[in-house]
């Protein structure tokens, strides 16, 4: 199942945002509720397929790069930014941007952060990020551009919120008894199809995270996520091995427990 996001609201709500900063709205906008109809569950199956390695189509031989998932062959007339970057066309209008790319950065958004809350509050501000610096915006790789900013801002948000918690640790300690809600993690990994793949998931670290999910899920090569995350293609490598390998530990060692986790568990 898909993940999307219902690109018109987000352009509206967008819009909006815009209009303010630019001071055509004299009052506080009141905020659209966005994305009513994305859904909240994907799965990991095939996907990361326990970490193992892509066979060449050519000459059947495994290869270290990951499967492209772009959908299909290039066509002979370019569209969109992607027209932009190629020289052959300009840069579409605000509302066909976002239309264009909401639904892919939205997807990226919630397999990094696992909910719909922070998915849709690191979209929105990926695309506050790409309006303040379109005009400056040279062609080159727009996803690539979308992909970078979308995974900063989501390090940020874990780094941010861990030094919530530690100042918290260090202060004056009262008591806290646990509420009965389930919390919006909870909630996501109760609600979806593939639990024990997704709890393996966000289980690992967000460097893994973001590692496996670049490489395993949105089908980015080595070069391209040592270029969005400015590390050496090595840490890359490192990075995606250990998840992978976390990943396989976690699954194998839910498998003693549960008969649906021994079904993710390929035979031999």
């Amino acid at each position: 199942m898909n993940v999307g996001v219902n690109t018109r609201i987000i352009s509206l709500k967008l819009t909006a945002e815009i209009n303010i900063m630019l001071g055509s709205f004299s009052s506080p906008y009141v905020w659209i509720k966005a994305m009513k109809n994305a859904t909240s569950s994907f799965s990991l199956s095939g996907a990361i397929g326990f970490g193992s390695r892509r066979k060449d189509k050519s000459n059947g031989k495994p290869t270290d790069q990951p499967p492209r998932t772009e959908e299909g062959p290039v066509a002979d007339e370019l569209t969109g930014t992607s027209a932009f970057d190629a020289g052959t066309g300009e840069m579409p209008s605000w509302a066909d941007l976002v239309a264009e790319h909401a639904d892919g950065v939205y997807r990226l958004a919630y397999r990094l952060s696992g909910n719909k809350q922070d998915a849709e509050d690191l979209t929105q501000e990926t695309f506050m990020r790409v309006f303040r610096s379109l005009k400056s915006y040279k062609p080159g790789a727009f996803k690539g551009w979308l992909h970078r900013i979308t995974t900063n801002l989501f390090l940020d948000m874990v780094r941010h919120r861990s030094a919530i918690r530690m100042e918290a640790l260090n202060e004056t300690a009262y008591d806290r008894y646990p509420g009965s809600d389930p919390t919006p993690d909870e909630a996501y990994i109760n609600s979806n199809l593939d639990p024990t793949l997704e709890r393996a998931l966000f289980n690992l670290s967000p460097d893994y995270r973001v590692a496996v999910v670049l490489c395993d899920m949105e089908g980015l090569s080595y070069e391209e996520i040592a270029e969005t995350l400015g590390v050496k293609m090595g840490t890359v490598r490192s990075r995606i091995h250990r998840g992978r390998k976390q990943l396989r530990e976690y699954i194998l060692a839910a498998a003693e427990e549960s008969d649906a986790a021994k079904a993710l568990v390929p035979q031999h």
